[in-house]
């Protein structure tokens, strides 16, 4: 099962597939008793795939038998003990993969040529991913933080790795000369190279940045490098070798802090763009300025949800059995704001109370 979603993940989740492209989604529920329901859901979701698939005169026999073959591979892959808020399974012909996201999806089926990513794209966006770097003299980790979760990032030349070991110590300990752990060369090289990497990894997917370690190596980087220039720094050495547990508890109060300067930040935004008029609120006014690449920032509550019809050029609440709802409108939106290039903040429950659950700052 899939978890981290990267842009180059996406892009290639995006890439047109031969049809038919099957994509279910469904809520889940990570106890019990809740979750005991979960297998029987995701086996009618499937079924009713087969049964949309074998009424498809476009999909020939030997591609059915491929798709459903790979639809029924992915239900074993399915794990309960990684059970998250939502499941999403793609199916093409020669491929499946199967997604946990923290963020519920409105159950359906969908046969097309591509596969459906606005559930995963909005969840994606709604944990908030970070990066962690954990400086060590000897071992430098980057750790791929989303939500309260982070997992050890091994790709873009972490960790790096190197021994303390001088072979020129003795005589440096006669004539005096043995520098500290954080001043010599060696280790300075080493600092430069991580920050070469991380410029790397920042250039290719920009997160927000937290540094952790000695107070010592955290000026060091900052003396060898400008990677982590505004990175959040938090003095707690330790972690270059330490658990993704002891990770995520190190980093935790700072990411409460940076959560609510960017909210108090958001809300500051949108009161300057409402008397800058550049201000959309309302689920109806946003997915227009969203469709129209008008969006500079969105702000969205977390556990906002809504089904609603499209009407002409205007949407509708809906109720939740209508067959022409569209109940996951709020992560349209969230996925076109994102690839038009919009900022997108997650606010608490009721934040927005008084703007409809979702308001935007406008380009113009």
């Amino acid at each position: 099962m899939h978890s981290s979603l990267t842009p180059v993940i996406l892009r290639e989740l995006r890439e047109p597939r031969s049809y038919p492209a099957v994509s279910l989604a469904m809520p889940t529920h990570r106890r019990r008793p809740e979750n005991g329901q979960d297998p029987v859901r995701l086996g009618n979701l499937v079924s009713e795939a087969e049964r949309q698939l074998a009424a498809d005169p476009a999909v020939t026999k030997e591609r059915q038998e491929d798709v459903v073959a790979q639809l029924r591979a992915a239900v074993q892959e399915v794990d309960p003990a990684q059970a998250r808020d939502g499941l999403i399974v793609f199916a093409a012909p020669g491929e499946h993969q199967v997604w946990a996201v923290d963020r519920g999806v409105p159950e359906r089926v969908v046969v097309a040529d591509t596969f459906l990513t606005r559930n995963l794209v909005a969840a994606d966006a709604a944990r908030r991913p970070y990066w962690v770097l954990a400086l060590a003299a000897d071992r430098i980790t980057l750790w791929d933080g989303r939500g309260d979760r982070v997992t050890e990032n091994t790709e873009h030349g972490f960790p790096l790795t190197r021994s303390l070991e001088d072979p020129d110590a003795e005589r440096k300990e006669r004539v005096g000369d043995l520098p500290s752990t954080f001043r010599d060369e060696q280790t300075r090289q080493f600092f430069r190279d991580a920050d070469t990497e991380l410029s790397d990894v920042l250039g290719e997917e920009p997160r927000p940045l937290y540094v952790t370690g000695e107070p010592a190596a955290l000026t060091l980087l900052t003396e060898v490098g400008s990677s982590a220039k505004g990175a959040i720094e938090v003095s707690v050495g330790g972690l270059a070798q330490g658990t993704p547990e002891e990770v995520a508890q190190a980093v935790a109060p700072a990411r409460e802090e940076a959560a609510r300067l960017v909210v108090a930040e958001a809300l500051d935004h949108l009161e300057q763009a409402r008397g800058e008029k550049k201000y959309a609120a309302g689920v109806d006014e946003v997915w227009q300025e969203a469709q129209d690449g008008r969006i500079r920032r969105l702000v969205v509550e977390e556990n906002y949800r809504i089904t609603v019809r499209a009407g002409e050029g205007h949407l509708e609440p809906a109720a939740d059995d209508d067959l022409d709802a569209v109940h996951d409108i709020v992560d349209e939106v969230v996925e076109s704001a994102l690839e038009t290039g919009a900022e997108v903040v997650f606010v608490p429950d009721d934040t927005l109370a008084d703007a409809g659950r979702v308001a935007a700052v406008l380009r113009f």
